[in-house]
């Protein structure tokens, strides 16, 4: 009887490595699909970047706001939580208070916070606008002059503004995030925009845009695999960058994840279900090819680093 031998599908191809931050961190790099290290190498452990918010949410449901309570109403304090208490491996900053729909706070009161949160952590920082067209230039414009130095991720660059905030990263030395609608062409034909405008493609990530479980959870696993077949068995250089997923902003806004049980009994304990909800669609699109996701809840968060850990062996 011959013995089996697993077959190996080896590539030259690889997802270009990105540094974040000041220090020595790393995503990407990887010349396999995920977490298949028995044919090729993943140089860098897929990263969590926990959420912060600098406008106070009050939206939420009681099982993910009970956990932050302290440090809801201060960006500073619950960036340095993520960091120490959860292991986080990047802080997601969201600058909600400057949406024209909401408070709509001045580029320059986000710009306060960007520099506050960014000097209270050692680790990478994500800064993400309103997702405004209009207002996110003005807004990350003003936070990548408020960073300088700190290599934050920028975003997220659309098609409709990727010339300011691209220009803004360029000038101040900070590092992109493209989104597009969950579309492979559309994520490649922006990175390739970037490119031409002068960005370094190893300094750009992508958000392709996440659905979360029962929310369109299939159809963005299905594009963030294509991006990286493309990048790998196709050597397609515009798709060869860095994949991000934006799970706990997704995953917390299905109703299955948040309403209470005593409105839907059926559904069980509440405290469990939106915590598994986050974890579902995590785990999934890192086999996805996820490099970095955002998360929020830390009972979530522990769960899928020892995912992270057993899957890299």
């Amino acid at each position: 009887m011959m013995a089996f031998e697993m077959p190996k599908e080896t590539t030259d191809s690889r997802i270009r490595e990105v540094t974040l931050g000041t220090t020595d961190v790393k995503v990407g790099g990887e010349n396999v699909m995920p977490f298949c290290l028995f044919e090729g190498e993943m140089p860098n452990r897929p990263l969590i970047a926990v959420e912060v918010y600098d406008d106070n949410p009050q939206e939420w449901s009681p099982v993910v706001a009970q956990p932050l309570a302290d440090v809801l109403a201060d960006p500073v304090a619950w960036a340095r939580k993520a960091q120490d208490e959860w292991g986080a491996d990047i802080i997601a900053l969201r600058l909600r208070s400057t949406d024209p729909k909401g408070d709509d706070n001045s580029p320059e009161e986000a710009a306060q916070t960007v520099k506050a949160v960014a000097e209270a952590v050692d680790i990478p920082v994500i800064v993400y606008g309103p997702e405004d067209v209009d207002k996110d230039g003005d807004v990350l414009k003003a936070a990548a002059i408020a960073a300088e130095g700190k290599n934050v991720v920028l975003g997220p660059a659309m098609e409709d503004n990727y010339k300011t905030i691209g220009a803004a990263a360029l000038g101040y030395k900070q590092t992109v995030a493209a989104k597009t609608p969950i579309d492979v062409n559309l994520a490649k034909q922006l990175n390739i925009l970037l490119s031409n405008l002068g960005v370094d493609t190893g300094k750009i990530i992508v958000d392709p845009t996440t659905g979360a479980l029962g929310y369109g959870l299939e159809y963005t696993y299905s594009v963030m695999e294509r991006l990286k077949l493309a990048a790998l068995q196709q050597d397609d250089t515009m798709t060869q960058m860095p994949l991000m997923a934006d799970v706990g902003v997704e995953s917390w806004k299905a109703k299955e994840a948040k309403f209470p049980a005593a409105d839907e009994p059926a559904w069980g304990d509440e405290n469990k279900r939106g915590v598994m909800w986050e974890i579902i669609t995590a785990t999934t699109l890192l086999v996805a090819g996820a490099d970095i996701v955002i998360m929020r809840h830390p009972d979530a968060i522990k769960t899928v680093r020892e995912v992270i850990d057993n899957l890299m062996g």
